[in-house]
């Protein structure tokens, strides 16, 4: 007869590996795999390099379609320089004229600036 969902404590399954009895459990509220993963992130001091490489997937967001539909972002390095590949010239004179407004788009108007300098290349 079935009466619980626990295994007895005397079972070999309740042991763990060293032999040792398995007594510490953590009970409360489930945490999400967000938070376990933010913090892990924070713990680790990805959080600052997450933030950076979030801008190439935001790219069309950040600069608009028409502007994005002329270059791509490429990398972004660590001390927080992007580089972004441009179709022709004139476009790349045009946004190196657009530099500011560009970073303020990019960085969200924050002091923390995620992006200190972008770097345009032209395609070949």
């Amino acid at each position: 007869m079935f009466i619980g969902l626990s295994a007895p404590r005397d079972l070999p399954w309740r042991v763990s590996h060293k032999g040792k009895r398995m007594t510490t459990r953590r009970y409360g509220k489930p945490t999400s795999l967000g938070d376990v993963l933010r913090g892990y992130l924070a713990k680790a001091g990805l959080g600052r390099r997450l933030a950076q490489a979030q801008v190439i997937p935001d790219w069309q967001r950040i600069v608009g379609p028409q502007i994005a539909a002329m270059n791509q972002p490429e990398s972004d390095t660590p001390d927080g320089t992007l580089f972004v590949r441009v179709a022709t010239s004139a476009w790349m004179n045009e946004l190196q004229l657009m530099g500011p407004q560009v970073m303020t788009a990019v960085n969200g108007g924050s002091a923390g600036a995620r992006i200190k300098t972008i770097r345009w290349l032209l395609s070949r």
